[in-house]
């Protein structure tokens, strides 16, 4: 403990040392999909629509790992700051296993659903068959993505997000020179058009995962050697589970909710589909920071939890939410002002074009909101207190969400803008109530 950085040093300071970092990287990973978004778009609006759909399934393999990844990080960091140094190595050595173990399971019922839904949201002929194509591919590699969730959330416990950050530049750089020649083709190289674009992204994944090993390897905490530890433990798992299924939840209800969304969209038609996907990835561009922010508050507060710095739990969250609101309001200005020219940089369609600016003008002033819910869900991870992030995740993005969908689309038949005014209202209510739930459990914390 005398080590920790992260119960010593001035809050302001660690939220920045951990959040730049992570927010760019998170840049160059969103970035990443950008890209794949304009290829796409060079090869038809159809195939910018196929990775759109697909990207329900692409999203719930991120929340997955993502979900656990950050318990991981928590108990983790719960474990060092009570010096529990053994008990911290214990829970790396069987996380590194156990998250692409839940990959595989996801990779094996996507690949036995996948037709199903992409049939259910509307895709046929060519439409479907690029969707498979894409999709197909991605589950194949989708063990080394979750691989890498598991490597970086011991990083992270150590306050390390410069090193995910690096892999995540490499995989943006590497993209840009990969996507077109396995698009098109070059020599030996056959053109794989949107298989392309999977395939791309399987062997960027394939490569950062021994760069990210390396770097987990010399924090100490895991080796090679003691091959023992890597075997799965139900114990350890149990506690795992516990720590990451209401996150994971929340995450996995995040897809149902896109796929609620996304069903609902497809019904103005397959270029709503695509203006959605678009203003959908720069809308998430202009919110990294904040999710930088995010990953540097799970960080402090789950040290300083197990430490019982009770008081720098409570400065960690509300200076993060003052950085969080700085950069919203950043982010509206911008989106307000470049709006329109980055979305018509993506596709020339004007109906497009259209439905991009008409959810991104609205929704921009989400940022706010989200910011409160990112914060809060890592606060409440990082006290071991997760169970509330699954009910505030349910409400918001099933019950909800479906509800405001089916008033908007069913019964009244409006336009599509009134969706995007329904989201706005229900995000809203989920992040003021999941605000005074988590400052509430603070207040416990700090009184006892």
């Amino acid at each position: 403990m005398k080590n920790n950085h992260l119960l010593k040093q001035p809050i302001p300071v660690l939220i920045r040392n951990i959040a730049i970092p992570a927010s760019t990287g998170m840049f160059f990973n969103t970035m990443y999909n950008v890209i794949d978004t304009f290829y796409a778009g060079l090869i038809s609006t159809y195939a910018i629509s196929a990775i759109s759909i697909s990207f329900m399934f692409v999203f719930m393999i991120i929340g997955l790992g993502y979900g656990f990844s950050s318990a991981l990080t928590s108990l983790i960091g719960n474990a060092r700051g009570r010096n529990k140094h053994f008990l911290s190595s214990l829970y790396s050595y069987k996380g590194i296993v156990f998250i692409p173990l839940v990959g595989l399971v996801v990779t094996i019922l996507g690949y036995i659903y996948a037709p199903s839904f992409f049939k259910f949201m509307g895709a046929t002929n060519d439409y479907l068959q690029l969707s498979l194509d894409y999709i197909y591919i991605i589950f194949i590699g989708n063990i080394f993505l979750m691989f890498n969730f598991a490597i970086n959330s011991i990083l992270v416990s150590f306050g390390d997000t410069k090193s995910y950050r690096n892999a995540l530049i490499f995989g943006f750089f590497a993209n840009l020179m990969l996507n077109p020649l396995f698009i098109y083709g070059f020599l030996f190289i056959p053109a794989l058009g949107i298989k392309g674009l999977a395939l791309s992204t399987i062997l960027i994944q394939f490569i950062s995962m021994f760069y990210l090993m390396n770097k987990a390897l010399k924090t100490k905490i895991i080796t090679l050697t003691k091959w023992k530890y890597y075997i799965p433990n139900i114990k350890i798992y149990k506690i795992i589970l516990n720590q990451g299924i209401p996150n994971s939840l929340n995450m996995l209800s995040m897809s149902i909710g896109s796929l609620i969304l996304m069903y609902y969209v497809s019904t103005y038609g397959y270029e709503a589909v695509a203006g959605y996907g678009i203003a959908y990835r720069i809308e998430q561009i202009i919110l990294l920071p904040a999710l930088g922010v995010s990953t540097a508050t799970l960080t402090i507060v789950a040290n300083n939890f197990g430490a019982k710095n009770y008081s720098r739990i409570n400065e960690t969250f509300n200076i993060a939410i003052l950085y969080g609101f700085i950069i919203s309001l950043i982010g509206v200005i911008f989106l307000n002002v470049f709006g329109e020219f980055i979305i018509s940089q993506f596709d020339n369609n004007k109906n497009v074009i259209k439905y991009s600016i008409e959810y991104l003008l609205i929704e921009v002033w989400l940022f706010f909101a989200f910011v409160i819910l990112f914060i809060c869900v890592s606060t409440l991870q990082g006290i071991k207190k997760p169970k509330m992030i699954f009910y505030i995740s349910i409400y918001r993005q099933v019950i909800a969400k479906l509800l405001i969908c089916y008033i908007v689309v069913n019964i009244f038949d409006l336009e599509i803008k009134y969706l995007w005014y329904g989201i706005v209202l229900m995000i809203y209510s989920s992040a003021i109530f999941l605000f005074l739930y988590t400052k509430n459990m603070l207040r416990e914390f700090i009184m006892l």
